[in-house]
């Protein structure tokens, strides 16, 4: 998430101090405070919380909500490990989509996670991993989002806490933690934004730069859209406080673009290879087709509702306005709150003025080609009807995802609104200007009453356990190598029904279960079509298509000689040796239609097996 910092070097001058922007006090230890411990271990609790219902059977569970992302994330912890194991190029598979591969850069690889705990991988497995992970990145980030407000933004250690426990497990952020941890994996965005506002240090432009740097190379490898949403964050940040403060903008220009340049020249040395080879390796492609996610426009109404995975928050409110993502879904006490915040501190506190314009900036950006109210698409068009669908760099984003800048703001204005009400973002007040006891009296109840109100609003976006369903294991075959004898090094290893977006998500798994020791045809990435446009999955092949009609429809179509050479063909072209049909709802009749394909199949073990070595 994109977390918008204000530095307080870059906010006040000795001269012109703002009440909620003081220093924060210096503190000649490094080792964390008692509160600081307090706040990182509940964080984890909640990490542990949200991912529970996991844990009750890690190896046999996946997202009810995301089930294809769960398992494709399963399968990434996987490739890291594949990669690490066999010193292969980890920004190309070819264990998936055999023969033609998949670019791991041009697809949501989280390389900068898998790689680095491959040995674990190897040791717990990928389900395990993966329910570990993702726990651990939601209280990351939270951590690093406590760590930088109360080091460079708050005094209060109340305020940090409250900001970045809503920074961590915001409902937009637990939302995606159902089946795509790379976006909930942020614990790097806070420490960005803080760098970035710091560039105007006089003297340490170098360090800055580099500093910042690495961490951008870094991100790159876990998630670049939400690194890009940061970069767009942090753009309007600079420039709200360079309207706000001219003259100070102007002495730190030269530092900040000088540090600029360093960071951009570390960053660009580190990663220029992987992005040359997302857009121009094998299996690379340009935009998706026919630019599907610029529909995807964040409902007005989203605002206000609670999500469904706070305590709440309610699945029959999907039906209506949840056909996009959850990416604000704060819900109404959140949402009044937030603005009387805004009204009480705007006057007083640049960060909040700041909070403030990107709220506005990001909310309005998040808005669809066409605004939508309560489920319905109006007449009225908005921002992105007039975004080209094949504009670089925001080709693939979704409109929706700004709102996650939002959240992001939100976060911090809480933070801002509790250290205002702690009374320590104040600067002393000389005895002369002391105010008068009606006025101390209204600042006593003030206090207590504002607590309360935030406190209100956010116990309903307490977050729940994400729903989980239950999955079938992989066959006896596949996980005790009963195949090894059947698959030579250069052939696959063809699963019934074949791996795509929509079909086949439990063989999938016996890929990633196996740590990819066979390579498998198809399966669920981005890759491109004839024309070079990205789409999700192979292009059908005639017997995939056959396959997938025939789970649709439940029964056989007749079959003729062209359907069986095709059939041939496609095995030929997948460099095939065995197809096996494991246990599956469509069990009967796709063992029909593949026997009337390729003959009758030998029982092994459990599952249904056709030799295809001495035909192909």
């Amino acid at each position: 998430m994109a977390v918008p910092v204000v530095d307080p070097s870059l906010t006040s001058s000795p001269v012109e101090a703002e009440p909620v922007v003081a220093d924060p006090p210096r503190r000649p230890r490094r080792r964390p405070a008692r509160a600081d411990v307090l706040a990182i271990g509940a964080y984890v609790l909640l990490g542990v919380l949200v991912c529970l219902n996991y844990w009750g059977d890690v190896q046999h569970r996946v997202s009810s909500h995301l089930p294809t992302d769960h398992s494709w994330f399963e399968w990434l912890f996987a490739h890291g490990a594949y990669s690490v194991r066999h010193l292969e190029n980890p920004l190309f598979t070819a264990r998936q989509n055999a023969p033609d591969g998949v670019n791991m850069m041009a697809n949501t690889s989280l390389l900068g996670v898998t790689l680095p705990l491959a040995p674990l991988t190897m040791l717990l497995g990928p389900q395990v991993m993966y329910a570990l992970y993702l726990g651990a990145a939601l209280s990351a980030t939270a951590a690093t989002s406590y760590w930088v407000l109360s080091r460079h933004l708050v005094r209060s250690r109340g305020a940090a806490f409250v900001g970045g426990a809503f920074l961590g497990f915001a409902p937009g952020i637990v939302h995606h933690a159902n089946g795509q941890p790379n976006f909930v994996s942020n614990f790097l965005l806070p420490l960005i934004v803080a760098r970035v506002l710091r560039l105007g240090e006089p003297g340490r432009w170098r360090r800055n730069g580099v500093v910042l740097g690495l961490l951008v190379a870094y991100q790159i490898f876990i998630n670049e859209e939400m690194l890009l949403l940061t970069a767009l964050a942090c753009l309007v940040v600079v420039l709200a406080w360079a309207v706000q403060r001219p003259r100070a903008a102007r002495e730190r220009a030269g530092t900040f673009l000088a540090a600029v340049g360093v960071g951009g020249a570390v960053a660009l040395l580190l990663a220029a290879y992987p992005i040359w080879f997302q857009f121009n390796g094998p299996q690379s492609y340009r935009g998706l087709q026919g630019g599907v996610f610029h529909n995807w426009g964040e409902d007005l109404m989203a605002f206000v509702t609670f999500a469904r995975d706070t305590v709440a928050g309610d699945e029959a409110v999907e039906k209506t306005i949840g056909l996009t993502e959850q990416n604000t879904w704060f819900g109404w006490p959140l949402v009044l709150v937030a603005l009387v915040a805004l009204v009480l501190l705007v006057r007083r506190s640049l960060p909040a003025r700041i909070v403030a314009v990107l709220v506005v900036v990001f909310s309005v950006a998040a808005i669809g080609p066409k605004v939508r109210f309560d489920g319905v698409e109006t007449g009225v068009d908005g921002p992105w009807a007039y975004v080209p669908d094949d504009l670089p760099l925001v080709e693939m984003m979704m409109p929706t995802r700004l709102s996650l800048v939002v959240a992001a703001a939100v976060g911090v204005l809480l933070a801002l609104a509790w250290d205002a009400l702690s009374g320590r973002g104040r600067p002393p007040v000389p005895a002369q200007r002391t105010g008068s006891a009606p006025a101390a009296s209204r600042r006593r109840w003030l206090r207590p009453v504002g607590y309360a109100a935030v406190v209100a609003a956010l116990l309903p976006l307490f977050p729940r356990p994400l729903p989980a369903q239950q999955i079938d294991p992989p066959p006896h075959f596949i996980t005790a190598g009963g195949w090894r004898p059947y698959v030579p090094d250069g052939r696959t290893l063809v699963p019934v029904p074949i791996p795509s977006n929509v079909h086949g998500l439990p063989t999938l798994r016996w890929s990633a279960l196996t740590g990819q020791e066979f390579p498998i045809p198809a399966g669920y990435f981005i890759g491109p079509n004839e024309a070079g446009e990205g789409v999700f999955g192979a292009p059908n092949r005639p017997t995939s298509t056959l396959i997938y009609s025939t789970m649709d429809a439940n029964r056989v179509p007749p079959l003729t000689d062209e359907n069986r050479r095709q059939a041939l063909d496609d095995l030929r072209f997948w460099k095939a040796s065995v197809v096996v049909l494991g246990a599956n709802p469509r069990e009967a009749v796709l063992r029909e239609l593949m026997t009337q394909l390729l003959g009758e199949p030998r029982r092994v073990d459990d599952v249904w097996l056709w030799d295809v070595r001495d035909r192909v």
